[in-house]
């Protein structure tokens, strides 16, 4: 090579060596990687970690020969009668010696046995092996990390802040200290093998969920402490609309049963006596305020739900009477049709006419009979429209 052609080589060298050494930089500076280096990783990624660093001695160890080589072209090349010969090996020759005994033992299996002598070329081929697969280890950590910490970091968050509620309501938490337990478990499981842990997110999700519904469960055991009073006093007046409800249920009934023929009834509700106990059965649990909000709540929807039963059971029952008076209505529009059809003094018909307006009109009404004499008169009424 000739001196131009030297100079150019080594400057392209050297721009190598710099870029090369700003990549190690930034591998050796890459979080992901720090962070590995103050752990001792387990499982996948223990296993991937050690031959990571196996590959990172190597990997510094051919830098620094492929540097000593470049120090020493710059050297020959900076005097007074620069050795052309010399530096055309050193930059395009085998003029790296690597030596086993160069390499920590534990080290040496990945270099050959005895000592190669190796180009520049050879030895940027394998550094680029090495930088590959390094970065490739912490790149899937990072991405595992980066993946599974941030769910981990949610639901710390949340535990604290249910923490925060538990401590303000002065009781102990088993349920919540199961969740923190399960919580550390995890986050040393993702923390020191995160490449083994991709199974856990199904874990992961369950301890979130169970961790933001006990912060719900804590949250709403606190508004409760605030509003307890309020919604007591508002219980006892609902209470009281439900006993009225199942009065009135019963004052219907007794006026069904004198106007209606062996009415089959419902159940008469009567769930206020033993709404009041339960109401009078909180103030025993108040101050543990987990408890009461579930009995609390769980009362709110016993006395809407009897109410609506007691509303449920006054419309049937009242449906009776309702039923009467629409017989009663369509015997008198039967009646007015067989005025217009020139019947009204058919004797047939009068005498289906009064038989289903005794029944109608008598107290207890037989609903099933009138039902049955009201058909007949309309079909007697029907089969004279259809002859004309």
């Amino acid at each position: 090579m000739s001196l131009e052609q030297i100079d150019h080589a080594l400057r392209r060298r050297m721009e190598e060596r710099d870029r090369i050494a700003g990549d190690l930089l930034d591998l050796d500076g890459h979080p992901s990687h720090a962070l590995l280096k103050g752990l001792t990783p387990t499982g996948e990624t223990g296993r991937r970690w050690e031959q990571a660093q196996v590959r990172l001695v190597t990997l510094w160890w051919l830098f620094d020969t492929y540097r000593r080589v470049l120090d020493r072209a710059q050297e020959i090349r900076a005097g007074h009668r620069p050795d052309t010969a010399l530096l055309t090996t050193l930059l395009t020759g085998p003029s790296v010696e690597l030596k086993p005994d160069d390499v920590p033992v534990e080290k040496r299996s990945l270099l050959r046995a005895v000592g190669e002598w190796i180009t520049l070329d050879v030895v940027l081929a394998r550094m680029d092996q090495a930088y590959r697969e390094v970065a490739e280890t912490i790149g899937a950590v990072d991405t595992a990390w980066n993946a599974l910490l941030p769910r981990l970091d949610e639901t710390d968050a949340g535990r604290r802040a249910a923490r925060d509620l538990a401590t303000a309501l002065g009781a102990p938490d088993p349920a919540l200290d199961r969740l923190d337990a399960e919580a550390v478990r995890l986050r040393a499981a993702v923390t020191t093998d995160p490449l083994g842990s991709a199974g856990l997110r199904g874990e992961l999700d369950a301890t979130a969920a169970a961790v933001a519904a006990r912060r719900g469960a804590l949250e709403q055991a606190a508004r409760v402490r605030e509003e307890y009073a309020e919604r007591a006093r508002l219980l006892a007046e609902r209470i009281e609309r439900v006993a009225e409800a199942e009065d009135e249920a019963r004052r219907i009934r007794d006026t069904v049963t004198l106007k209606i023929a062996a009415p089959a009834l419902p159940e008469m509700p009567d769930q206020a006596p033993a709404l009041r106990d339960r109401l009078g059965a909180l103030g025993t649990v108040e101050g543990r305020w987990l408890e009461l909000v579930e009995r609390l709540t769980g009362l709110e929807r016993g006395v809407e739900e009897a109410l609506a039963q007691a509303g449920r059971v006054a419309e049937s029952i009242a449906g009776l009477i309702g039923r009467r008076d629409e017989l009663r209505g369509r015997l008198s529009a039967y009646q007015a049709k067989a005025v217009r059809l020139g019947h009204a003094e058919d004797v047939t018909l009068a005498g289906l006419y009064g038989a289903a307006r005794d029944l109608l009109w008598s107290a207890p009404c037989d609903l099933r009979r009138a039902t049955v004499a009201v058909a007949e008169y309309q079909r007697a009424i029907t089969r004279i429209g259809a002859a004309g």
